[in-house]
């Protein structure tokens, strides 16, 4: 396993392994660099800030990046109330700073890198503490966007700010038109404004990552059919189509947007090209668990879909294909795998989490 920046093996869809037997394995994976994302990079000069690092997708973006750029300074922010995650962070030659970015002035006195990559934000139980929901994502961005107005700013934001779009259709495109359902939501379409604004009022260079689903053996639409097909639960099949990308995959092109920023910033899709039916991956995976899908419902005509026609112009497609990712997820349920308990809530078609 490469660690402290050495170099790791290129990801290469054809040597993909047949499973992942641990978290080690898992993570080492998630943060191994295409050629392409290394001369993205390359490509840009400076340190790199993540800001919220020690969410679900941060710590192996961190790593992902050092990986790619080991002589890079790379540090990471976040309040680090688990303090394994710093270690290990730390581990990978990752700086850390713990910070509380609702502060403004713990804010103000981080370091200016020419490259922040955003990636905090609340969703999980947003539903029941809309104060904090709505301070994490729009008040906080609008600090980071005027604090670090000199930088490039790459910001995660999500495909939930679209409206449900036809099943039938490729989803929604950056240029339609937004209308989230529901305060989550409606609180990242803050986001992004603030994130557009400050952009266009001091020249910030950035880009605006709109994700879903990544998936990761621990968490993710997949994981959560997966687990319902092997506890024999019900899967409701109204929001019957989703997209989902490998985690690994969304981060590089999260990173890579780095070098394909725009003054003034701009939204970009990142999941995977398919429309993928539920009803099937409930199926595929009741074959691979050796268990029946419990179906219930009937599909509805709309759902969350995102057209990634855009990125699949300036990055290609995504390395990792969907058969893997269901192998992998199967085996990882399967052999009971641990997890972060956090469902996605797919099937919401409310808009509360």
């Amino acid at each position: 396993m490469a660690m402290n920046g050495s170099p790791p093996s290129l990801l290469d869809a054809t040597r993909l392994p047949r499973r992942l037997a641990s978290v080690a394995e898992l993570e080492d994976l998630l943060s191994q660099p295409t050629q392409a994302l290394i001369d993205d990079l390359a490509q840009v000069d400076g340190d790199l800030m993540i800001l919220g690092v020690a969410g679900k997708m941060g710590p192996t973006l961190a790593r992902l990046a050092k990986r790619a750029s080991p002589h890079r300074r790379v540090v990471g922010v976040a309040r680090f109330s688990d303090p394994t995650v710093r270690e290990r962070l730390e581990a990978w030659g990752i700086e850390t700073i713990a910070a509380d970015l609702l502060d403004p002035a713990v804010l103000a006195n981080l370091p200016r890198p020419p490259n922040i990559v955003f990636a905090a934000g609340h969703k999980f139980g947003a539903t029941g503490n809309l104060p904090l929901t709505w301070a994490m994502n729009t008040w906080v961005p609008s600090g980071v966007a005027q604090v670090f107005r000199a930088s490039r700013i790459v910001a995660i934001s999500t495909g939930n700010v679209y409206p449900l779009t036809a099943s039938a259709s490729s989803g929604a495109t950056e240029a339609t038109a937004l209308s989230p359902i529901g305060e989550y939501a409606q609180s990242c379409v803050g986001r992004e404004r603030m994130f557009e604004h400050f952009s266009a009022q001091h020249a910030t260079p950035g880009r605006i990552v709109r994700l879903n689903y990544a998936i990761d053996l621990r968490y993710g639409v997949l994981l959560d059919i997966a687990t319902r097909v092997a506890a024999g639960a019900a899967i409701d099949m109204t929001m019957g189509h989703v997209n989902v990308i490998w985690q690994g995959d969304a981060n590089a092109q999260i990173l890579r947007c780095l070098r394909h920023c725009t003054d003034p910033t701009t939204p970009i899709n990142c999941t995977g090209a398919q429309t993928l039916s539920v009803r099937w991956l409930a199926q595929q995976f009741g074959q691979r668990l050796g268990k029946p899908a419990h179906i219930v419902g009937q599909e509805a005509d709309t759902a969350l879909l995102s057209d990634t026609t855009q990125a699949c112009a300036l990055f290609g497609e995504p390395v990792v294909p969907l058969t893997a990712m269901l192998d992998w997820v199967a085996d990882w349920v399967a052999s009971d795998g641990p997890t972060y308990n956090k469902p996605t809530k797919f099937e919401t078609r409310d808009g509360r989490f």
